[in-house]
């Protein structure tokens, strides 16, 4: 069974695939995704007026520390050293959507794939905690990888 998948030991369990042979190449991973909100909670997010504060600055701090500790939430992923972490917004107003977007760099043998996603993801969550207090029914979606580059597979551009 470990022949097949790489996260799978012989005996069924689950394993950290052994990265040490692989060369440290430079990576880059870039993740996209969003939260939905009303007008008026966006009118509030971007006067800087929610009854928590600042929502977008907090989420930026949330989404950097989220990638710096994302070997410690998902169980199999290798601990790497950032070289760089950046998480990005921009007011949507047609859509009535703040849009998220994570960028990590490293130079390791394994991808920061996990790491954007995680930024990205955990950038929304603070964005839905920093403006709940004005509104329960905000909906986060559509995260997703829309560019990696490093590593065997090389490039990948999302469609």
């Amino acid at each position: 069974m470990g022949q097949d998948f790489s996260h799978i030991a012989d005996d069924g369990s689950a394993r950290m695939v052994d990265v040490s042979g692989k060369p440290d190449t430079a990576r880059v991973a870039v993740v996209r995704g969003h939260v939905r909100m009303s007008a008026a909670t966006m009118d509030l997010l971007e006067r800087r007026a929610l009854p928590k504060g600042d929502a977008l600055n907090t989420a930026r701090v949330a989404g950097i520390l989220a990638a710096k500790k994302t070997a410690e939430l998902i169980p199999l992923c290798h601990p790497l050293p950032l070289s760089f972490v950046d998480v990005r917004f921009s007011v949507n107003r047609e859509e009535s959507r703040v849009d998220v977007e994570a960028e990590v760099r490293t130079t390791a043998p394994t991808g920061v794939e996990m790491e954007a996603l995680l930024a990205v993801q955990v950038a929304c969550a603070t964005i839905y905690d920093m403006c709940k207090a004005v509104q329960k029914d905000m909906i986060i979606g559509d995260c997703r990888l829309v560019f990696k580059s490093g590593g065997k597979s090389g490039e990948f551009r999302a469609e």
